[in-house]
């Protein structure tokens, strides 16, 4: 196949196994959300449990039946998995798949455009989002840490589904500007940053949010302040965003080092101020700014959150804004 030609049939396939992937995650956030919700009545059933072991336990010495021995007239049946806990793990099941499902259909549009498959922003953007839920499949396999993905997923179907309502581009060639070895590396490492940044932001949110009701739960009478309740503790959240920027912050640096030298070779300077290189360039100084203060005493509380959250803010301004609004020399993007 030459450079020109764009396999029909596999191109059909990538749109059928994002589409595919796309159902998959709205109902593995469907699943998910249900979980999170029925997770105060879980939690109060559990309890109630405790309060019945340590009464049974207060027995013991009293010439009544030690812990775990039969009691006359008691009927003792296996405890069954609560239905939200079933909902969950299938939920993660379905993130699996629905990840799996966009992978295939980034590789299957490569393949039927004989060339990497981020040369436009619908490409790109599904890209990231491919690495934002391959992140979130590392940082948050734990079972606790199950609940942050209901608002992992949120942003993450937004903009998938930006991309194939608004930023769709059938399978074709690239333009001649990017018809580069660089292209693979400086977008990839550039995507994949950004997703670990997603991560890194969501977490932070939940994190303040945390803050703002530190008695969130089943005493609440407002749902979504219940859902925060049934969150990881507020320091968890926190741990995960610093950790997740730690792993993003020198990543997307090098991704805006790799475009200067592309610049250098494509246009004969290394930087030239462009809308989108400056704007990245301020994304990767914000990200600085929150690690220096996540480290610094005074700083590393909500002052650092709120900096990780605008890092995200403008990393999301830098990937819709600037390519859809803004003319530069990053404008060749698919849209115009």
């Amino acid at each position: 196949m030459s450079d020109m030609e764009i396999n029909e049939n596999l191109s059909r396939y990538s749109d059928l196994a994002f589409s595919t992937s796309l159902v998959l995650l709205v109902v593995a956030l469907l699943m998910l959300t249900a979980e999170l919700a029925g997770s105060r009545g879980r939690r109060a059933q559990a309890r109630d449990n405790e309060r019945e072991l340590l009464e049974v336990g207060s027995s013991v010495g009293s010439g009544s039946p030690p812990i775990g021995s039969a009691v006359p007239g008691r009927v003792v049946t296996p405890e069954k998995r609560p239905l939200g806990e079933s909902l969950g793990r299938s939920g993660m099941l379905l993130v699996g798949v629905g990840t799996l499902s966009l992978l295939a259909s980034v590789v299957l549009r490569g393949l039927a455009t004989n060339r990497f498959p981020w040369g436009n922003m619908y490409e790109f953007v599904n890209v990231t989002v491919l690495f934002a839920l391959l992140a979130g499949l590392v940082m948050l396999r734990r079972p606790a840490l199950r609940p942050m993905w209901v608002f992992v997923l949120i942003p993450a179907l937004v903009l998938m589904t930006v991309s194939v309502v608004w930023l769709y581009s059938a399978a074709a060639p690239v333009v001649p500007a990017l018809q580069s070895y660089w292209l693979p590396i400086h977008v990839s490492v550039v995507s994949l940053g950004s997703g670990v940044f997603l991560v890194a932001g969501v977490a932070s949110l939940l994190f303040l949010l945390r803050l703002r009701f530190p008695g969130s739960g089943s005493d609440s009478s407002h749902w979504f302040v219940r859902m925060l309740g049934n969150l990881p503790d507020a320091r968890t959240l926190d741990s995960i965003a610093y950790k997740a920027t730690i792993f993003g912050f020198p990543i997307f640096g090098f991704g805006v080092v790799f475009g200067a030298i592309w610049a250098e070779a494509a246009w004969g300077r290394f930087w030239g101020w462009d809308p989108k290189e400056t704007v990245s360039f301020i994304a990767w100084v914000v990200y600085a700014a929150y690690l220096h203060a996540r480290a610094t005493s005074g700083w590393r509380d909500t002052r650092a959150a709120w900096i990780n959250v605008v890092g995200f803010l403008v990393t999301v301004f830098n990937l819709f804004f600037i390519n859809m609004v803004v003319s530069g020399l990053h404008s060749y993007a698919g849209l115009n």
